[in-house]
């Protein structure tokens, strides 16, 4: 059977970025960022989760490590907002396209500023939701996020 296409994996392939797919069987409900990665037997830090918020300026999309949280603070400074806020979950859909569990930083109706966790750039590849529930899609960093034009900054809290 041949591999459906995603928005993203479509994206993907215009802009000639070389990724790889992944997939895995979400029938159990697992479908948070640890137990993907855990699935696919990749190392937590090379799995990315998208994360939206809202800010006085629009929407801003945020990836950082799925085992990580989001520092609202760090996150609204990175984007010159005075403060961000998550959008709700039934949201997503309606602001990028896609859905809870699904959201990939590439393709989504409309390009949102799109940043990325310093992290990233200690690693050879990320991996990122590809666009629906049970399939991620690795690609280098340096083709991924010149693709969504995101740029780089601290965006996870640290351990108290």
């Amino acid at each position: 059977m041949a591999e459906q296409k995603t928005n993203a994996m479509r994206m993907l392939d215009r802009a000639k970025v070389p990724y790889q797919t992944h997939t895995y069987d979400h029938a159990d409900g697992k479908i948070d960022g640890v137990s993907v990665a855990e699935k696919l037997g990749q190392r937590v830090e090379q799995v990315y989760k998208t994360l939206v918020t809202r800010g006085n300026g629009g929407f801003y999309v945020f990836v950082i490590p799925v085992s990580k949280e989001l520092d609202l603070k760090k996150a609204a400074k990175a984007v010159g907002e005075k403060a961000v806020e998550m959008i709700h979950v039934n949201e997503i859909n309606k602001i990028t396209g896609y859905i809870r569990g699904g959201c990939s930083p590439v393709g989504m109706k409309k390009q949102f500023p799109t940043v990325f966790d310093a992290a990233v750039e200690t690693l050879p590849s990320v991996i990122v939701s590809g666009g629906r529930i049970g399939c991620q899609i690795e690609a280098a960093p340096s083709d991924l996020l010149p693709l969504v034009g995101a740029k780089i900054a601290p965006l996870v809290r640290e351990p108290a």
